[in-house]
């Protein structure tokens, strides 16, 4: 088993910046691939960000390139995601996830099994 813990949202005014931290514990040995996604209600789970474990490899969503920056720490067993020049349609609850996998599909909830409870992110216009 893979635990998840996220930290770090909270409110911003547009334009500013957040740094999430996801904790990760247990069988890290076992994770290919980490992910962020984001939730807001009556819509499905949106794929933010993604990194591998090992070679540090990263793909974002359109909507977050150039403004969003995903990095892992081994050693210490951290995901984060820095989050600069937040909009208004940034507001979410930002989820982080584990994927043990090399699944191909990674923007799918589905290929992740394991799931923190959520750090809610909101930004005033």
């Amino acid at each position: 088993q893979v635990q998840l813990v996220e930290s770090g949202g909270g409110l911003v005014q547009a334009g500013g910046s957040l740094r999430l931290s996801c904790a990760v514990s247990g069988r890290t040995f076992s994770i290919y691939r980490m992910a962020w996604f984001r939730q807001t209600p009556g819509k499905e789970r949106e794929f933010v960000a993604t990194i591998t474990w090992s070679s540090a490899d990263t793909s974002y969503h359109d909507s977050v390139k150039g403004r969003f920056t995903i990095s892992r720490d081994r050693s210490n067993n951290m995901v984060y995601l820095q989050m600069d020049s937040l909009k208004a349609e940034d507001t979410a609850l930002y989820l982080c996830a584990a994927a043990p996998t090399r699944a191909s599909v990674f923007r799918y909830p589905g290929t992740y099994s394991y799931w923190g409870q959520g750090t809610q992110v909101t930004v005033s216009s």
